[in-house]
């Protein structure tokens, strides 16, 4: 049974979703406050946290960067009726895995956890992955490069571990929506651009030679140095 952590404040919309969940394969923890939440996240292995932003004791982006920060991987939906496009980058850039803003439909949360909750790309049982300059910490969930690290999400870290067992692959959106999300995900294509463009910020912030290119009408692939004749970096 998947376990999942709510952090929401609204008392009633907190016992809605609690009771709404758990009639569903989901074993559910709730909390009210932040500091609570971090305090249950650090503590326990969750397979998915939903996450509000406004909260009585802390900003929700605020809070996601610490448990980034502190080494917690669990994918993270953010749910929250901040929905201007600053904050998705926002709530992205601090390691969100999705954005669903309110007011929202049950039936659009269940399948927005489905998709998170998918695993089709499994973690490799070696402690590493190495590729080019680029190194993989699979028991931190960091992206090394000349003594450099940045901490990934579960999803960026099955992305990144896709295109580094796969150098110099042409992947198209299609084929890294199956591989990382599943065939038959509700996940939109244009979500795959937000994380390739997050993986590249960590790739520049590690000033790593390594880069994602796009191959113009075909997708992304993972190029050292040498570049690509037909591809860009943007």
């Amino acid at each position: 049974m998947k376990r999942i952590l709510l952090i929401e404040d609204d008392v009633q919309l907190n016992e809605m979703l609690t009771m709404e969940l758990k009639q569903h394969p989901y074993s559910i923890d709730s909390c009210l406050n932040g500091n609570d939440g971090f305090c249950r996240a650090s503590q326990n292995n969750y397979d998915l946290i939903i996450l509000d932003r406004i909260l009585p004791d802390t900003e929700g982006v605020s809070l996601l960067k610490k448990m980034r920060d502190n080494g917690i991987s669990s994918p993270v939906l953010v749910l929250t009726a901040l929905d201007s496009l600053q904050n998705k980058i926002d709530g992205f850039e601090a390691g969100a895995d999705d954005y669903l803003t309110k007011p929202f439909h049950m039936e659009e949360l269940l399948l927005r956890m489905t998709a998170l909750l998918r695993r089709p790309i499994s973690l490799q049982d070696d402690s590493s992955l190495s590729c080019f300059d680029l190194s993989l910490d699979n028991t931190r969930y960091t992206l090394n490069c000349g003594g450099r690290n940045v901490a990934l999400t579960k999803t960026q870290f099955r992305l990144m571990g896709l295109f580094m067992k796969n150098p110099s692959k042409i992947f198209s959106r299609e084929e890294l929506l199956a591989c990382i999300w599943g065939s038959h995900t509700e996940v939109e294509p244009a979500n795959v651009d937000n994380y390739i463009y997050f993986l590249r910020r960590h790739l520049k912030t590690l000033k790593s030679s390594t880069a994602i290119h796009t191959v113009y009408g075909i997708g992304y692939t993972l190029a050292g140095n040498t570049g690509r004749g037909n591809s860009r970096n943007d």
